[in-house]
């Protein structure tokens, strides 16, 4: 039996097993998820092939990437499909071409900066492009802030710091730009998005969201906003409803459009989720989410024993009326 989420023009066939592995693979934590121009989906993942790379239909490419990351993060796809990945367990960024050679780096591998020294890196999260090329970097579970880089990866500034007020951070997990230049930040503890102008000047923010984590916003003018929230993380709301796993979408002035699941909390079926973390949208509107199952198990379900498999990517197929 089909699942359905959402309506309107933003209703959404949930896919089951989009995505067809060779035999014997696993993702583990889906931490990111891009699209590239040829609507090619890099699935960036925990598991021993970090980069695995399908077609629309799910069907299996190529992958790359083996030897080169230590515990992906976040990715982030340019408009020439070169590729942006954050990697929270060496503290770097790495600039890698679309055949999977790597381009230059941003940070030190095995090198963080000081705890809360706002120095790049301390678990950086999540990268950004603005339509001048400049590099956004969130950072992320060490640091309080966003730094912001040329092209060619030269630091340019810093802003952000430790706390709930206006341009401060409490776990800056995600970051996207639009191509007006304002920069999106996905403010997680605080359950907020902030938005700053390309030079960091803190502007507005969104609310009324539960932790969110995962951020997509396409190219183009007055694009719409997804978001992946987070449930809840505490022993004494672990039960509660209307507060995720799952996904809203909002428009480029925050306000909410509709919302995709997550009613009675975290669930095993079809488009039920247990953990967003990256998320991706390909040329026909579908949705591409992964999640982070594994590492968000005891949060939502304590000591209760994890299954084997946890399901970490789903597809929700645009309904066209």
């Amino acid at each position: 039996m089909s699942v359905f989420l959402g309506d309107g023009e933003y209703k959404y066939k949930v896919v089951d097993n989009w995505a067809k592995l060779p035999e014997n693979w696993t993702f583990m934590d889906v931490a990111g998820i891009a699209v590239n121009s040829k609507d090619e989906v890099f699935v960036f993942n925990r598991g021993l092939h970090p980069m695995i790379i399908f077609d629309i239909d799910g069907n299996y490419l190529r992958s790359w990437g083996d030897n080169l990351f230590s515990r992906p993060h976040g990715i982030h796809i340019g408009p020439d499909d070169y590729i942006y990945c954050t990697d929270d367990g060496d503290h770097t960024v790495k600039k890698i071409s679309p055949d999977g050679n790597l381009i230059f780096q941003i940070g030190v591998p095995d090198n963080p900066s000081e705890f809360m020294s706002n120095l790049p890196f301390h678990r950086c999260t999540h990268t950004a492009l603005c339509p001048d090329n400049n590099i956004f970097v969130s950072d992320g579970y060490g640091n309080a802030c966003v730094h912001k880089y040329s092209p060619d990866g030269k630091l340019i500034k810093t802003f952000g710091e430790l706390g709930s007020g206006p341009g401060q951070f409490n776990l800056v997990h995600n970051i996207v730009a639009d191509d007006d230049g304002w920069i999106y930040v996905a403010d997680r503890e605080n359950h907020r998005i902030q938005v700053f102008n390309t030079d960091g000047k803190y502007e507005t923010q969104w609310n009324n969201l539960h932790r969110p984590c995962g951020l997509f916003m396409s190219r183009g003018k007055c694009p719409v906003c997804i978001v992946g929230e987070l449930g809840p993380g505490l022993l004494v709301n672990r039960k509660y409803q209307n507060l995720g796993p799952r996904l809203s979408v909002l428009d480029n002035s925050g306000n909410l459009i509709t919302r995709l699941g997550g009613e009675n909390g975290p669930g095993f079926g079809l488009g039920q989720f247990l953990a967003p973390h990256g998320l991706s949208v390909d040329t026909k509107g579908s949705i591409y989410v992964g999640e982070v199952s594994y590492t968000n198990w005891p949060y939502s379900f304590g000591d209760k024993p994890k299954p084997k498999y946890l399901k970490t990517l789903q597809k929700l197929e645009r309904v066209l009326n």
